[in-house]
């Protein structure tokens, strides 16, 4: 299994995007945070849907998942948010150094 990963929710404000992203970086519970701004189409309660969004994508290591997702879960807007973890099967040994350094929950 990898030791890396990334993270990714959708939120459908600029200031959730933002207290969620601050607050994990704060926790150490991620290295980097991306803000995207997306177009969602999804069905939900038998209804097809379309929303803008914004995406997070969260730069972090696998042992610090369970914290960052209960973070998330916690500050989150959504009934249910997509909260889904990718991980990094590789990558610049000097970026997962600092991966490494910017995690310690």
């Amino acid at each position: 299994m990898s030791q890396y990963c990334m993270v990714l929710t959708t939120v459908d404000s600029k200031a959730n995007a933002e207290l969620i992203t601050q607050s994990v970086l704060q926790a150490k519970l991620a290295a980097c945070v991306q803000i995207q701004p997306i177009e969602s189409y999804y069905t939900w309660k038998g209804q097809v849907e379309h929303e803008p969004e914004l995406m997070l994508r969260i730069k972090t290591r696998n042992d610090c998942y369970p914290q960052l997702q209960q973070k998330i879960l916690a500050l989150h807007s959504y009934e249910v948010p997509q909260i889904v973890q990718v991980p990094i099967t590789g990558g610049l040994p000097e970026y997962l150094a600092w991966l490494d350094e910017n995690c310690s929950f």
